[in-house]
């Protein structure tokens, strides 16, 4: 490996809105689903977190805010890989200050996304589509975050102190264009 090598991390969006949260701030749901483009043109196959998740577990795939790795909110205790696509489960550290107020974003539904950040190891490129079949990837963190690739990648549920409610949504669904406009002024700045 030449000494000027840096690793690279890819960041994706969750494909279908966790199943729910829950007191104590435990999130649920699909980081990633198989066979769904994102908008960055990536699609996921199954088995592509496989060799990665029985290598390292989840204990080792950290729970970030935003992708960012001086920002740490919580634990996965659950990541597996079913029928559907990329299964997780995990709690808030609400005695961290930046995951209690990730927990407050998400009861008050200012953010409802989850993403996954992760170093490419096999992927081919459809020529006619131009989608790149992401074969084998090594998982690095999962975050929360306020958007996601893909626009049905929200929470769909919470639950507080034996309360169970949807967070509000403020306006209209945000359509397929505007997440992407989104996403593409996030890359610019």
């Amino acid at each position: 490996m030449p000494a000027s090598w840096t690793p690279v991390t890819e960041t994706k969006r969750l494909a279908r809105p966790p199943r729910a949260v829950a007191a104590g701030g435990v999130i649920s749901g699909y980081a990633s689903l198989f066979g769904e483009v994102d908008l960055g043109g990536d699609l996921v196959v199954k088995g592509a977190f496989a060799d990665s998740l029985r290598r390292q577990g989840p204990g080792r795939v950290r729970m970030l805010f935003q992708h960012d790795p001086s920002q740490p909110i919580g634990v996965w205790d659950e990541i597996r890989e079913d029928s559907m696509g990329l299964r997780v489960r995990g709690r808030l550290a609400l005695r961290v200050e930046k995951a209690r107020e990730v927990w407050a974003l998400i009861q008050d539904g200012a953010i409802d996304g989850l993403s996954i950040g992760f170093k490419t190891v096999h992927a081919r490129r459809d020529a006619r589509s131009g989608v790149r079949r992401l074969e084998r990837v090594d998982l690095w963190e999962i975050s929360v975050v306020t958007f996601p690739m893909l626009p049905e990648a929200r929470i769909a549920a919470a639950k507080s102190s034996g309360t169970a409610f949807s967070p509000p949504r403020s306006g209209p669904p945000l359509l397929r264009s505007s997440a992407r406009a989104a996403a593409e002024a996030l890359f610019r700045s």
